[in-house]
């Protein structure tokens, strides 16, 4: 597995991707386009499979406005899962957030998203506050929490 800068033929990838991991509310292939458009303030990696046109593994972004970076996604494809790639996207976002000369990272979560909040509480996120009923169940089912979280960059994280 490597991580790399997003490119654009890895859009409709990630757009595929994205709809499988979030069906409720996937970004659409435009939306992702237009994230890549924001560079230098967007940034966004790719973990593939290291091969020669390689699979796309999962992704993940981040907004560098300021000096609390905000992480726009973390994705792993499902069939990929328990590889660690979660946590090496995770990472790489901080050190890009580091060299962006960001002090923290904050992020929102489903509060009912156990893995992801895991992840993040493993690497030292803590919450900060809860939106109550922030996603909206595209099939009409009940509203879901948003969760807050943020992290002080430390270092050596």
């Amino acid at each position: 597995m490597r991580l790399r800068e997003v490119d654009w033929r890895d859009l409709a990838t990630m757009a595929a991707l994205e709809g499988e991991i979030f069906p409720d509310d996937a970004w659409s292939e435009a939306t992702m386009w237009a994230e890549l458009a924001m560079r230098p303030r967007r940034a966004y990696l790719v973990a593939d499979d290291g091969a020669q046109g390689g699979g796309l593994l999962g992704y993940a972004g981040l907004d560098l406005a300021g000096d609390v970076a905000d992480v726009m996604t973390v994705a792993v494809d499902p069939r990929a899962r328990g590889r660690g790639l979660g946590r090496a996207l995770l990472t790489g976002l901080h050190d890009l957030a580091r060299d962006a000369g960001c002090g923290a990272v904050m992020l929102e979560v489903r509060a009912d998203n156990d893995s992801a909040v895991g992840l993040y509480r493993a690497h030292g996120y803590e919450v900060v506050r809860t939106r109550p009923g922030y996603y909206r169940d595209a099939a009409g089912g009940p509203a879901r929490d948003a969760l807050i979280m943020r992290k002080e960059l430390d270092e050596d994280d």
